[in-house]
């Protein structure tokens, strides 16, 4: 499938897990892609490379999606090299304190909701209106299952992801006028470096629980952001899709 060919899609947190399948699947749909990432520049290059090695186009797009300024200056070197931003993929992993909410700190918990939400909003107001003054656009916010059901030591996370979701029908309603979709993307646990911190044993325990029977990989994932990326998906907006394998949270 090659839908994408011509359109430029930003991927936050674009190095590893997640991020980096997303950015692979969309450009092998034609998407010329940025790689954004902060720290992991060996990992984001080797993304980028695969990608040129298949005949792609890539980039590099270094910044902390969460300040403002370093957002302006990505976006602009991505517009001068790739052309305008056509697809967001709203990724990148903010870290947060994994402790019962009554043991933590205001501060550690307003960390990850500050975080979380100045990142996705930051994004949003750098990339939106230029997709707005073509009328075209398509957003999607990686989210988390922890926001539709409690998990243990996931307060921070599962609260501000929550209040991601929200934003997102936000995002979606007032720039559905201007032929923007904005729609979320919400996975139950996925084998990335991220959660490489969970016990194995609570690995095998969500597995039985899932339908599916295994725990996600990344690209179960990037599949569907791609769908959400396509124009085949033109009639969806302000939706939340979860890639769990059918277990029930909540």
């Amino acid at each position: 499938m090659t839908n994408l060919i011509g359109k430029v899609a930003f991927v936050s947190g674009g190095a590893r897990g997640i991020g980096a399948a997303a950015a692979l699947r969309l450009a092998k749909q034609g998407a010329k892609v940025a790689v954004n990432y902060i720290q992991q520049e060996a990992a984001a290059q080797a993304i980028v490379d695969q990608i040129r090695n298949a005949g792609g186009e890539a980039m590099l797009a270094r910044a902390d999606v969460r300040d403002a300024e370093q957002v302006k200056e990505v976006v602009t070197r991505i517009q001068s090299t790739l052309g305008d931003i056509d697809i967001l993929v709203s990724n990148a992993h903010m870290s947060f304190v994994m402790k019962p909410l009554i043991g933590m700190l205001w501060e550690e918990f307003a960390q990850k909701l500050n975080d979380e939400m100045k990142a996705n909003f930051t994004l949003t107001q750098a990339i939106v209106p230029g997709m707005a003054a073509r009328k075209y656009g398509r957003i999607i916010y990686i989210s988390s299952d922890a926001a539709d059901g409690p998990l243990p030591y996931m307060g921070a996370h599962g609260t501000a992801k929550s209040a991601l979701n929200a934003f997102a029908k936000y995002v979606a309603l007032e720039n559905a006028p201007y032929g923007i979709t904005a729609n979320v993307v919400s996975p139950g646990l996925v084998q990335t470096d991220a959660s490489s911190v969970t016990p194995e044993s609570v690995k095998q325990q969500l597995a039985a629980m899932t339908p599916l029977q295994r725990v996600a990989v990344p690209d179960d994932v990037a599949g569907v952001i791609a769908f959400l990326a396509s124009e085949e998906s033109r009639f969806l907006t302000g939706t939340c899709t979860s890639v769990n394998g059918g277990i029930k949270m909540g």
